[in-house]
């Protein structure tokens, strides 16, 4: 199974086909294994032939419409992370927690040339990040010394996060500049559940450049009230 989505997941936005030759040289699997994987995704509907290779299979329909329908945000959150992005010019993520990564749900892009944008579905680690700070507040000791280890850093790692969960706690909100990505910076604020535990964060982020001092003021303030009007409105999503 874990070949077979290997395969499938080197498809993307600027790869609509894939040939043989070029599975076997990214999977480093053998040519008669990858074309039998070939040809059973292919019986499955989850890819479909074409003169020029593989390309995503009518199934994946399916599959979409599954994950859009647990995964899409109402429409009122949507319109609010469009207009905060369109207030402060910066790109507005929604970030869920998964394991050791944190999961992009929701994206609406900054309206500048220069901007910091990572697919919706992609997952990042949770090692780095305002985001990131926000999401393990209630993370068990197991579970930061796991996110430790998967770092750069190693598992003295779990103390720094320690301490970046403790500061985002008294602050309210989190900052991070260059933690994940060298000229990136971010801040983060929960969105949580009815009784308080954190199920998801939303941030602004962007070139660290316009992440100056005098400017994260207003950007708390308003990831605040952005946050204020999806609980009034009844966010629930994506663990209702």
């Amino acid at each position: 199974m874990q070949r077979a989505f290997d395969i499938l997941s080197l498809l993307a936005d600027d790869r609509r086909t894939l040939t043989v030759r070029e599975v076997v040289a990214e999977t480093g699997l053998a040519k008669t294994t990858a074309l039998r994987l070939l040809q059973t995704l292919e019986q499955m509907g989850l890819l479909w032939a074409t003169s020029n290779g593989y390309s995503a299979g009518p199934a994946l329909w399916r599959w979409a419409h599954l994950a859009k329908s647990a995964w899409e945000l109402p429409p009122e959150t949507t319109q609010l992370m469009r207009e905060l992005a369109n207030r402060q010019r910066e790109t507005v993520n929604l970030y869920v927690a998964k394991g050791i990564h944190r999961i992009c749900i929701a994206q609406q892009e900054s309206p500048q040339s220069l901007r910091h944008v990572v697919r919706v579905g992609d997952d990042l680690p949770l090692w780095g990040g305002a985001s990131s700070k926000i999401l393990l507040r209630d993370a068990p000791a197991s579970l930061l010394t796991r996110v430790a280890a998967s770092s750069p850093y190693g598992k003295g790692h779990a103390d720094q996060l320690r301490e970046w969960i403790e500061q985002a706690q008294r602050d309210g909100y989190a900052i991070s500049h260059g933690e994940r990505e060298p000229g990136t910076s971010a801040v983060a604020m929960a969105v949580p559940s009815a009784s308080g535990t954190v199920i998801a964060a939303l941030t602004l982020s962007g070139p660290s450049v316009r992440f100056t001092d005098d400017k994260i003021d207003g950007f708390v303030a308003d990831l605040r009230e952005a946050v204020k009007r999806m609980l009034d409105r009844g966010f629930d999503h994506p663990l209702r």
